[in-house]
């Protein structure tokens, strides 16, 4: 298996071209704000420094991004339609929620509000399906999904400020011509198009959306790139916690949602969710019972489960779902790995077996989104043995390790000396689509997102210190 780069070898081992490319980079990051909150002082804004980020973009095959870029609009379309199976997702479901304690509130506010019936018929869902780029047989890449996030869908921000870096980057180097292949990102701009849209739709130029935020926050100027976007089309954005939501929020006897706020008395009729990894379960259920459109909503959400995800991999389920269009189910199927049930039974035991006795094969992966959850080999196989026999090991699936290619990069981080690396991208592909009543207003492949990371680290993304920030040069 070859290790590529987007830049020759020489180039590469040239210690004093690299040292200068390394200051334009750093400088070329703060200036466009490619930003976090340091690890030291994650709440204060006095304390920021530049994203980790890649030197060079990377290379990503052509056909394989077009197949990624392609398949977006089907994902979309499947995750709406199973988010309105309760049936399926009920059964899904039914032995995760019994030893998943998240998975379990999560269920619970969703049956809730389903029996109360449900108010808001416009439905908004912004989505991120990553892959990597499997080397199978023959050495022929191949695109393989890794997990689609209902939630923990960032870096639209902050992704679509990389190729500028990246330009600067060749153009300092004296490659114009190269410079100008980078493609650019506007997934901020198409997920804030989608957003505009929904509120429009919701009919009150008096609402607001609210960004459910977590409590600490390093990646808040990802988030404010989204937020600024708002401002800019003159729509009013709060910034809220989910026990703020419970405190302060009042629900009409039209379910209309208000909150006490300094800039409005009365305010919130729309609310955007991001990525709290915290949830106070009474602000959840309260903004899920209202009118507000919630991004995700509740069953969306329950859809990004791994279990879920893992139940779709089974016959005949995507055509249970895609049943007008045979080519989408094709298209998805393509980019399945295996993926495996834990539950008590004939099956699950042998699957547990399968782990056992080939770990290396494998990832175990628990009901979350955003990535440094997994377990992989001996780790692997410690954990599924304290969980063989108990009924706990429900709350886990089982998936195909991929083997993605190897690239060589420099990875940029704060106060880290640089080191050629080889290294493993990671394509996310962002889709957004509206749907009101059973109508697709908006069905929307939203743009892209790379994220690259060593191969020492088997699990971790950008936000955990572990990825950093990419930008695909096609090959």
């Amino acid at each position: 298996m070859s290790v590529t780069s987007a830049v020759p070898e020489e180039i590469l081992q040239d210690t004093y071209l690299i040292q200068g490319l390394m200051v334009a980079a750093k400088d070329a990051a703060l200036y466009h704000g490619v930003l976090m909150r340091t690890v030291e002082d994650p709440n204060s804004s006095e304390m920021i420094n530049y994203a980790p980020f890649s030197l060079f973009p990377s290379p990503v095959p052509e056909n394989l991004f077009k197949e990624a870029m392609d398949v977006q609009k089907d994902f979309n379309l499947l995750i709406d339609r199973v988010s309105q199976d309760q049936e399926f997702l009920t059964k899904a479901l039914e032995s995760t929620i019994r030893v998943d304690d998240f998975t379990a509130h999560l269920f619970e506010i969703y049956k809730s509000v389903r029996d109360e019936g449900i108010r808001q018929n416009i439905i908004l869902g912004i989505n991120r399906s990553d892959y990597m780029f499997h080397n199978g047989q023959n050495d022929k890449p191949t695109l393989k999904q890794i997990e689609i996030n209902t939630i923990a869908a960032s870096f639209a921000g902050l992704g679509s400020r990389i190729p500028d870096i990246h330009r600067h980057v060749f153009q300092v180097w004296g490659k114009p011509e190269e410079a100008a292949k980078i493609l650019k990102c506007e997934a901020i701009y198409r997920i804030t198009d989608g957003i505009a849209k929904a509120w429009r739709m919701y009919g009150s130029e008096k609402a607001v959306i609210v960004f459910v935020v977590e409590n600490v926050a390093r990646n808040i100027f990802d988030q404010r790139c989204l937020e600024m976007e708002l401002w800019r089309r003159n729509i009013t954005v709060l910034r809220r916690k989910t026990e703020e939501i419970y405190q302060r929020g009042i629900l009409d006897t039209d379910r209309k949602l208000f909150m006490h706020s300094r800039v409005n008395s009365q305010v919130g009729h729309f609310l955007l969710r991001l990525f709290p990894p915290v949830q106070d379960w009474n602000g959840r259920l309260l903004l899920e019972r209202s009118r507000a459109i919630k991004c995700p909503d509740i069953a969306t959400h329950l859809v990004g489960t791994k279990k879920v995800q893992q139940e779709l991999t089974r016959p005949g389920v995507l055509e249970k779902f895609l049943y007008d269009n045979p080519e989408a189910v094709e298209r998805i199927r393509a980019t399945f790995v295996g993926l495996y049930s834990f539950d008590e039974g004939e099956e699950g035991d042998k699957v547990v077996a399968m782990a056992m006795a080939e770990p290396e094969h494998f990832v175990l992966k628990p009901q979350r989104e955003g990535g440094g959850n997994n377990s992989f080999g001996e780790e692997l196989k410690q954990l599924l043995g304290s969980l063989k026999d108990s009924p706990e090991r429900s709350a886990y699936i089982l998936m195909e390790k991929v083997t993605p290619l190897p690239v060589v990069n420099y990875l940029v981080h704060p106060g880290v000396p640089p080191k050629l690396t080889e290294c493993v991208t990671e394509l996310g592909i962002f889709g957004v689509y509206i749907r009101r009543c059973g109508n697709m207003v908006i069905n929307d492949c939203s743009g892209h997102l790379l994220r690259t990371k060593s191969t020492e680290f088997a699990d971790g993304g950008v936000a955990a210190g572990v990825a950093v920030l990419d930008s695909p040069y096609l090959v």
